[in-house]
């Protein structure tokens, strides 16, 4: 059949983090009222379902149910007894997901339904990550970035939640306990000398994130 006639559609997969919300719904209502009009055209259509294992965000929901039920953290448990745990968050929390999606009507073809960690996706995914390193696209560099003192762990922006502040703040950080609050949203001025001024010549900076000083470039 031409291509022109195909249409393929994946479900963006939900994370295993929990349950499916409102837009979720309406997202898959979106999407199974594309397909289900390609299948009227007469084209071939596929609609692939699926879940997602979200990484960290799955960790740091099950670290907390660790925490909050048994008193224990992930170091405690050991990394095999974790994984374990993490497996069957998600065979609990992927099977809800699926019933939710079943229950939402969706045309999806269930004979291809998809995991993010299934063997196939793992490897087709260490196979891109080798390609884009090969060709420069990717690469090891310093870098400013998010680290979790709870999960001692780099996180990704999408994981970092922000906090507006009017003014000085004393707030705690989870997993960093050397004390019990760190002072937030003050303004602090730094200067760098300018090469080449006059004598004591300055440039003063105010900023309330003093670690993008680290980034300053001439």
């Amino acid at each position: 059949m031409p291509a022109d006639k195909k249409f393929i559609m994946v479900i963006p997969p939900p994370n295993v983090t929990g349950s499916l919300h409102l837009g979720h719904a309406l997202t898959a209502a979106v999407e199974d009222t594309l397909c289900r009009w390609h299948r009227m055209l007469g084209h071939a259509t596929l609609y692939v379902p699926g879940t997602d294992h979200a990484g960290i965000a799955t960790q740091s929901v099950v670290e907390k149910k660790l925490k909050k039920d048994e008193n224990v953290t992930r170091h405690e448990l050991g990394r095999e007894e974790f994984v374990d745990r993490v497996w069957k968050w998600k065979d609990e929390y992927g099977g809800k997901i699926t019933t939710q999606i079943r229950k939402l009507g969706s045309s999806v073809d269930w004979s291809r339904e998809a995991f993010t960690m299934d063997a196939n996706l793992s490897r087709a995914v260490t196979e891109a990550f080798c390609r884009f390193h090969e060709s420069g696209l990717i690469y090891r560099d310093t870098r400013l970035g998010n680290w979790s003192c709870a999960l001692k762990s780099a996180i990704s922006d999408i994981e970092v939640d922000y906090v507006d502040l009017e003014g000085k703040t004393y707030m705690a950080v989870p997993g960093h306990t050397k004390r019990p609050k760190y002072e937030f949203g003050t303004m602090t001025h730094f200067a760098y000398r300018v090469e080449g001024g006059e004598e004591g010549e300055e440039l003063v900076v105010a900023t309330t994130r003093l670690e993008t000083m680290l980034g300053d470039t001439v």
